[in-house]
């Protein structure tokens, strides 16, 4: 309950304060920053509540977003680092990012097993997708500013999260975080930096896909002591902490390379 009011809690404040405001970017026509705040609070207030209704509610969720993403930005490219923007059929978009955003809601949901983890990782992604937001062409600012308004939401979440911890982002808040990161993404048409970004959520997903596969093809012989792979880190008899902050040291990396990958796809670095 605690998380679910966090997430809802912060992105209604949000909302309130910015409907009024027309702060238009040149992608696509005109986008208010509060029809991309919209679009951000309803992805996030749907998942957040997906875990009480049938997982089958968050995936319709995840096509109408994705659709509404494409129609809102009118997107019919997306970017593909050293090669640059390539055409896609507005309908292969809105299926590929309905798969990113579920995808990257589960993710998160995942990583989300120790005091810390979960949270200080998706502060490493959305601080990448800010810097995204600034250096990308044409510039996208209020993209930016929602990313640091999710930053300092869960580094004030942190403060009370690390180990040990007094509150929990549980299911509601690791589904709504993930998914918002995905259309964030998906906004900056630099999906495919994020799963470099998000490199521990998708270890982490990878892991558990993979000690599920290895299991029923061997007969019951697990891959890993205990899957999402940070549980197999504490079998192993690694310190909550050291994981927690391990993990921590792999997320930064991943950002920075992602950044960076990013801007020499758009021939910054030459």
């Amino acid at each position: 309950m605690t998380s679910r009011r966090l997430a809802e809690g912060f992105f209604l404040a949000t909302l309130f304060c910015v409907t009024f405001e027309k702060v238009h970017w040149n992608v696509g026509g005109s986008i208010a920053l509060a029809d991309l705040l919209t679009i951000a609070f309803l992805v996030t207030f749907a998942f957040s509540l997906s875990t009480r209704v049938p997982r089958t509610a968050a995936i319709v969720v995840a096509f109408f977003a994705a659709f509404q993403i494409q129609r809102t930005y009118a997107i019919d490219q997306i970017a593909v680092p050293f090669v640059g923007k390539v055409g896609i059929d507005p309908t292969i978009f809105v299926i590929f990012a309905a798969f990113a955003i579920i995808a990257a809601s589960n993710g998160v949901n995942i990583t989300d097993g120790l005091d810390g983890l979960a949270g200080g990782t998706l502060v490493f992604a959305y601080v990448a997708f800010l810097l995204v937001s600034l250096l990308n062409a044409p510039q996208q600012p209020n993209l930016a500013f929602l990313c640091a308004l999710i930053v300092g939401a869960l580094l004030g979440f942190l403060w009370f999260n690390v180990h040990p911890a007094q509150i929990f982002m549980g299911d509601s808040g690791s589904l709504s975080l993930g998914a918002t990161l995905a259309v964030i993404a998906l906004i900056t048409g630099q999906i495919l930096v994020l799963p470099l970004i998000g490199l521990i959520f998708v270890i982490e997903t990878a892991s558990v896909v993979l000690q599920v596969g290895y299991f029923k093809a061997t007969g019951g012989r697990r891959l890993l002591r205990m899957s999402p792979i940070h549980h197999h880190f504490e079998l192993a008899g690694w310190d909550e902490e050291k994981i927690t902050l391990r993990f921590w040291i792999v997320g930064i990396l991943a950002g920075l390379l992602g950044v960076t990958l990013f801007l020499a796809s758009i021939q910054k670095l030459v």
